[in-house]
């Protein structure tokens, strides 16, 4: 994998990191969207990812993944149960949302199926995606 390309991966999943948080704080400070418990598990996944990451890129940290990849795969896992619940493959009984706002509530859909936790869904896919192909051809 050239030098750029791999440059291009690092930002790419810094990039992702960067717009997931602000998109975040812009659905619940400018928009006035309560957070459900489980969209504040993954917030609290994706916000450090954007520290880390920049930290790790301008370090040139060659173990950047071992950091990473933890926490894109812990927000992943819980964005897809999370989309599981929203879509409602999983009964709503198995959520964890017993106080406050339910983790099926209804907020935003563009396009007819882009949600807020298909979108917290990708983001950690790309992160998750981007890190695992860094990893595979620097950790040597």
């Amino acid at each position: 994998m050239s030098k750029s390309l791999s440059s291009a991966i690092l930002y790419l999943a810094w990039l992702q990191a960067l717009v997931a948080t602000l998109g975040s704080l812009f659905f619940s400070e400018v928009l006035k969207f309560t957070p459900c418990v489980l969209c504040w598990y993954q917030r609290i996944l994706m916000y450090p990812l954007v520290l880390i990451l920049a930290v790790g890129i301008l370090t040139k940290d060659r173990f950047i993944h071992l950091y990473v990849l933890p926490l894109s795969l812990l927000g992943f896992f819980i964005a897809l149960y999370h989309n599981l619940l929203y879509f409602r493959i999983l009964s709503e009984r198995t959520a964890p949302c017993t106080v406050g706002v339910s983790c099926t509530t209804h907020f935003f859909t563009l396009f007819g199926f882009i949600t807020i936790p298909l979108l917290s869904l990708t983001a950690f896919s790309v992160i998750t995606l981007c890190l695992f192909l860094w990893g595979k051809f620097h950790a040597r």
